[in-house]
Parts: structure tokens; C-alpha cells; sequence
């Protein structure tokens, strides 16, 4: 039997926020996992050329005997020449650098080039990233559920309402730990190790996926918060509808009857799975059980 309208927009509505919230997922574990939250460059001292090496990222000799410490050396290079700007980025872990002269990075904790005064805060922006990880599993998998499998129409609400819950609670969390890794980050700059110190930076991908996965958090819990609130305002509707139909065309001599009816027909639906939203078709066959 085809699904009801409201069934089918229902079912829409659940996909769409368990895809947000599947894709929020992603975005917080790839950006977590990352080293690109701020990117830049940092000024430091080219290295003396060594052997046959030639460039510009080394300081040369004028004499041939470089390597006799009784000549004399003359350095040509003055002002910004002796100096030469190498790429980093950083995320919550690790920050990294490239090496001169070199293939490869140079990667160091960014806990440890943390001030000592700002440690706390950023072990408390990992645990928050971690626990909003956490929670955006655990919506993805009632989402899965609700989806997939529920036991009855009254289950299927609980676990929407769940959550949705859990969801925004997740994204409250997203949102205090890239508030506070950005603070923690700007401390560093200002007051990090002299040798670490950028001298241009600006924030990088994993910073804007990480805020992209808090958008897609709070998208999925508007959701999922507009389909609990839609089926319940229409279930109330379809209700007062019920009640005013059975005034109308059955003469009860208890007028609480009709409310009486209702709750026998809200009730059917707490061990089956149709949708409590329908149009209701069977009015007299609901007022042969109120009259039983």
C-alpha cells in the first residue's frame, strides 16, 4: 500500500536531517584529525650555504674557502635578503613547517607551543571537539534508527525528539570549541616561542570545514526539531477535527464521549507503525467502539 502523503513528507524530512548530520559528522572528524586550521608564513634567517649548495634560500661566501675559519668572509646579503619566509600550518595537535634546503616538514605539538596560561583552555577545546564528536554520532545512529526501524509510531517521536536534543547539544558544543581554539590560537601567536611565531597568517580549510560541520549540525537539529513539532501540531489538528466530526453526526449522551473516543483511537497507535496524521476515514466504525 503506497505511503500517505504526510507519511512520505515525513520520511523526507528524516533523510534530509540524517544526511546533515551524517555530513557534519565528517566535516568535525576531518578537521579534527588535521593540521589546516590557520596557515601562514614565518621570517626567519637563511642558513650559510654549505658545500656546493646554490640558491637563494642560503647565505654564500665571497671566498672560495668557506670552510677556512682564518679567512676572511663577507656576507653581500643586507636587509630582507637575509632573510626568507617559510610556509606552516597548524591545527589542534600538530604544527608544521617546511625546512630549507629540504624536502619535508618539521612538525611540533602544538600543545607544547601553547602558553602555559591558555593550556587549560585548549585541553578544554579538545574535550569539547571530542564530545561533540561523540554526540554527533550518537544523533546519527537514533537518526538511522528512526529511519530504519521503529516499533510504533510513539517510539518513532521519542526518538525524533531525542534526537533532536542531542544534536543541538552537540552543535552548542562545536560551536564553544572553535570559539575557544580560536582564542587559544591568537594567545600562541602573541605570546608562543620566538621561534614559532608567524609572521602572516590567516585561518585554513579545516577551520572553515569545522564551520561548515557546526552549520550542517544545527541544520540537521532544525530539522529534526520542525518534523517532531510538525506531526504533533497535525496530530492535535486531526484530533480536534475527530472531536468536532463526532459532534456533529453521533447524538452521545455522555458529551465527554467524543474525548473518550479520541484517546481510544491516540492510544491504537502506541503498537503500530501507520501514521497517526492520516485522514481519517473510519469515523463510524470509532464510534462503534466508543458505544461499546
Amino acid at each position: 500500500m503506497p505511503a500517505s502523503v504526510p507519511e512520505a513528507d515525513s520520511r523526507h524530512r528524516a533523510s534530509a536531517a540524517f544526511s546533515l548530520s551524517f555530513l557534519s559528522l565528517v566535516f568535525s572528524i576531518t578537521a579534527f584529525s588535521s593540521s589546516y586550521w590557520c596557515e601562514g608564513t614565518r621570517k626567519v634567517a637563511k642558513p650559510f650555504c654549505k658545500g656546493d649548495t646554490k640558491g637563494d634560500l642560503c647565505i654564500r661566501f665571497n671566498s672560495p674557502e668557506g670552510n677556512n675559519s682564518q679567512a676572511v668572509q663577507y656576507i653581500w646579503e643586507t636587509g630582507d635578503d637575509k632573510f626568507v619566509e617559510k610556509k606552516f600550518h597548524a591545527g589542534i595537535w600538530y604544527s608544521c613547517e617546511e625546512m630549507i634546503n629540504e624536502d619535508g616538514e618539521k612538525c611540533r605539538s602544538f600543545i607544547s607551543l601553547t602558553p602555559a596560561s591558555d593550556r587549560g583552555v585548549l585541553w578544554l577545546s579538545i574535550v569539547a571537539e571530542l564530545l561533540y564528536v561523540v554526540l554527533l554520532l550518537t544523533g546519527n545512529i537514533l537518526m538511522s534508527v528512526e529511519i530504519c526501524y521503529y516499533s510504533s509510531v510513539i517510539d518513532g517521536l521519542k526518538i525524533n525528539a531525542f534526537s533532536a536534543v542531542v544534536t543541538v547539544l552537540a552543535g552548542l558544543l562545536g560551536m564553544v570549541a572553535h570559539m575557544m581554539y580560536t582564542t587559544v590560537f591568537q594567545m600562541t601567536v602573541n605570546l608562543g616561542p620566538e621561534d614559532w611565531r608567524p609572521h602572516t597568517w590567516d585561518y585554513g580549510w579545516s577551520y572553515g570545514l569545522a564551520w561548515t560541520s557546526f552549520a550542517c549540525c544545527m541544520a540537521a537539529a532544525v530539522t529534526t526539531i520542525n518534523k517532531y513539532t510538525k506531526t504533533i501540531l497535525e496530530f492535535k489538528h486531526k484530533r480536534r477535527k475527530l472531536e468536532r466530526s463526532f459532534r456533529i453526526q453521533y447524538k452521545f449522551p455522555d458529551p465527554t464521549a467524543p474525548e473518550k473516543v479520541c484517546n481510544v483511537y491516540v492510544n491504537s497507535f502506541q503498537n503500530t507503525t501507520d501514521d497517526p496524521t492520516h485522514a481519517l476515514r473510519s469515523l463510524r466504525h470509532l464510534a462503534t467502539i466508543s458505544v461499546l
